[in-house]
């Protein structure tokens, strides 16, 4: 399985905008999916996840309230809603495959062995 995101961009404080990530593949409905986000200097750090069967949802506490993880595993796509954008929300964004069933979404980063390439995110103040 590989993953493609796309949907990243230029955006002012306060605006929106949604990711997508695509995977190749027949087995997309197996994987928790996970969202993790890297601003220039910084580590790599979770952003949102979500269960095979979209069940559970667990987000960070910076982003609670105004992004949404969601699914649909009939076109083999994960997305991430993003509202009420913040200049501290500029990253670089990836989506991730984690093949264990965890419930809830694991939020450390050696728990999923699937990545994509990368969508940048933009906030402008």
């Amino acid at each position: 399985v590989q993953l493609q995101a796309s949907g990243g961009g230029l955006v002012q404080a306060g605006g929106s905008l949604r990711l997508a990530c695509v995977a190749s593949g027949h087995t997309f409905g197996s994987y928790v999916m996970g969202w993790f986000r890297q601003a220039p200097g910084k580590k790599r750090e979770f952003v949102a996840g979500i269960t095979r069967g979209s069940s559970r949802r667990t987000y960070a506490d910076s982003v609670k309230g105004r992004f949404t993880v969601s699914r649909d595993n009939a076109i083999n796509t994960v997305y991430l809603q993003m509202n009420n954008l913040k200049p501290e929300d500029t990253a670089v964004y990836y989506c991730a495959g984690d093949s264990a069933p965890r419930i809830p979404p694991a939020q450390e980063m050696g728990a999923y062995d699937l990545w994509g390439q990368g969508t940048q995110v933009t906030v402008s103040s």
